[in-house]
């Protein structure tokens, strides 16, 4: 069975830290996260490759570090420094290792307050 499983979201004050996992079936390479705040697109927050390499959107970079355990199969989301712009809903990306397919996680809430 297809699966990208999250956890960790939650409600934080400004400043704070949240640690979000995201779990994949064995025939799931996990990628990253991305997030949609109410009313936006869904965009990148942050990607890791098979190699370790990251890329990070902008407004993250400093404050939130993108982590692989591929023992585990799960890709991990350190984030510090939480604003109230952070608010949104964070989506995990997989993509299928043979069939090459995209996958989305059901989405974990996380809200930061003033």
């Amino acid at each position: 069975q297809v699966q990208l499983v999250e956890s960790g979201g939650g409600l934080v004050q400004a400043g704070g830290s949240l640690r979000l996992s995201c779990a994949a079936s064995g025939n799931i390479l996990p990628m990253g996260w991305y997030r949609q705040a109410p009313g936006k697109q869904r965009d990148l927050v942050a990607l890791v490759t098979n190699d370790g390499s990251t890329n990070y959107a902008d407004s993250v970079k400093g404050r939130f570090t993108i982590s692989r355990d591929s023992a585990k199969n799960t890709v991990y989301l350190q984030m510090n420094s939480l604003r109230p712009e952070d608010t949104a809903v964070y989506y995990c990306k997989g993509r299928g290792r043979v069939s090459r397919n995209v996958y989305w996680g059901q989405g974990t809430q996380v809200t930061v307050s003033s």
